[in-house]
């Protein structure tokens, strides 16, 4: 059982960077690959990005590719998304996943953190 908790949303301007951290508990962290997910009001959830369990690896959708990063510090139990260059149309509710197996294009992720809005103004 892991589980997720997300912080570091909040309002923003266009073209302003946010950085979101999602901290989890128990001791296997660096067992579980994780990805950052958001949700707009009457959208669909949509991957953004997936980091592996060393933090060696990345993926990213095309949308986000470039302006945003994922790491994770397994010291610290913690994935992080930096997020630069940020539209109004990243508004939306963020949420951070750990899957335990499968590779990281695979989306079907076991444990859910409860998400951090982000808001970013024009």
């Amino acid at each position: 059982q892991v589980q997720l908790v997300e912080s570091g949303g909040g309002l923003v301007q266009a073209g302003g960077s946010l950085r979101l951290s999602c901290a989890a508990s128990g001791r296997t962290f660096s067992s579980y690959a994780m990805g950052w997910f958001r949700q707009a009001p009457g959208r669909e959830r949509e991957f953004l990005a997936a980091i592996s369990r060393s933090g060696s690896s990345t993926y990213y959708s095309d949308p986000v590719q470039g302006r945003f990063t994922i790491s994770r510090d397994n010291a610290k139990n913690t994935v992080y998304l930096q997020m630069n260059s940020l539209k109004p149309e990243d508004t939306a509710v963020y949420s951070c996943a750990a899957r335990r197996y499968g590779g990281l294009t695979d989306l079907d992720y076991d444990y859910w953190g409860q998400g951090t809005q982000v808001t970013v103004s024009s």
